[in-house]
């Protein structure tokens, strides 16, 4: 036999050197490794999750995001309408919202979200519609409410469209149709309400039947449907929380503004250049987020009267507290003109109070029975807070004095 010589002796040896260490760097690797999620939940009490339905042309159907608190099992969805227009950085022109997803992806797409609402986004989730009318049938439909039947033929395709009316469950042939149908005397915002819809039905099926989604023998079927930026079993704990979610108290919210013709296509810019949606944003948050439950376990009822001379004033805020989650009750005039806002708590709760002031900058704030005139007292039972607007209001916030 042959002697192994001195250079092949040391050739071999540094190989089982190489070897070593690659096998110890695999293993210190695994043991390393960490559920990005679960790290997620341990360090933010909020989540947030971006949902894209991607049409049969591979365009944005519809988006939302979920943001929900993982302790209170809160939830709201923020409806993204694809003709949401801007200057949009990431393919350099002004265009619609949508048209970001369709040339550059997903993750851009995300990166502009992140920008318009003022918040980051951790996690994404695409949903091709095939495999999501797949999921209405697989989770034995999804229930939604149609106000009234629907029985209208397309004058372009011809095509019949036939829903019933009530709180319906759809399997997927009819969600289809529910997505898809345009009658003559609907807007936009008729559109993109039926789409938040779904969305909201869809969450709460996956909490319904999360039984069956999360069994051992289903959830590889499923996942399969997702296109997620997290590893599979990441993605599972990931949709174990979004089904834990109290299905029955989902906050909505949209992105309002007013429409411009643009290069020939209508685009919806966002009201006080954005400012208004990262504040309702921030509101919403705040509405999911309360240590003893108080902030997060209703909508809130406001009643707004305008103090100054200003027309339509109390209209127009109304606008604003109806797009930041608030339900507005009444509006109308105070009887006497205000120098300053003022809030009246009807509720007794100064944190709900100091939130309500934080979306117009009102740090005047008075318990009902410290304030004086009927404004506040003639005020209905049900009505949370009173705000009552003065010359320091702009319009958007309450100025500051100078004196």
């Amino acid at each position: 036999m042959k002697k192994i010589r001195d250079e092949q002796k040391g050739i071999i040896f540094i190989a089982l050197i190489i070897l070593v260490i690659a096998v110890v760097s695999v293993i210190f690797g695994v043991s390393l490794k960490s559920d990005y999620v679960k790290e997620t939940l341990k360090d933010n009490q909020i989540i947030r999750v971006l949902f894209v339905v991607e049409d049969s042309d591979s365009s944005v159907l519809f988006s939302n995001l979920m943001i929900f608190d993982h302790q209170t099992k809160r939830a709201a969805l923020v409806n993204l309408p694809g003709h949401v227009g801007s200057i949009y950085r990431s393919i350099g022109r002004t265009d619609k919202l949508k048209v970001i997803y369709e040339e550059v992806g997903i993750k851009s797409f995300k990166s502009e979200v992140e920008k318009l609402l003022g918040v980051s986004i951790p996690f994404y989730c695409v949903i091709t519609l095939p495999n999501f009318l797949k999921m209405a049938d697989y989770l034995g439909g999804f229930r939604v409410f149609i106000p009234e039947p629907i029985d209208y033929t397309s004058p372009e395709t011809g095509e019949r469209w036939l829903l019933p009316s009530g709180a319906v469950n759809l399997d997927g042939d009819k969600i289809n149709t529910y997505l898809h149908y345009r009658l003559a005397d609907e807007n936009e915002a008729d559109i993109q309400e039926r789409y938040q819809n779904v969305m909201s039905a869809f969450i709460t099926s996956l909490h319904d039947k999360k039984f069956v989604i999360f069994n051992e023998g289903t959830e590889k079927y499923y996942s399969e449907w997702f296109q997620t930026n997290v590893e599979e079993e990441e993605e599972k704990t990931l949709f174990e929380q979004v089904s834990d979610v109290d299905s029955e108290s989902i906050i909505k919210q949209t992105v309002s503004g007013s429409l411009r013709n643009v290069d020939g296509q209508m685009l919806l810019f966002p009201s006080t250049n954005g400012d208004l949606i990262k504040e309702s944003v921030k509101q919403i948050t705040s509405m999911l987020v309360s240590t003893d439950g108080t902030i997060s376990s209703r909508v809130y009822v406001l009643q707004i009267l305008n103090g100054t001379k200003v027309l339509g004033l109390a209209r127009n805020t109304s606008i604003l507290f109806q797009n930041a989650s608030y339900d507005v009750l009444t509006i109308g005039n105070a009887e006497t003109d205000y120098d300053e806002t003022v809030i009246i708590d009807h509720y007794g709760n100064e944190d709900v109070a100091k939130m309500v002031g934080e979306f117009i900058h009102c740090t005047n704030i008075r318990q009902a029975e410290e304030s004086l005139g009927t404004d506040a007292s003639g005020a209905e039972a049900s009505i949370d807070f009173t705000i009552i607007l003065g010359k320091d209001f702009d319009g958007r916030y309450v100025v500051p004095s100078r004196r």
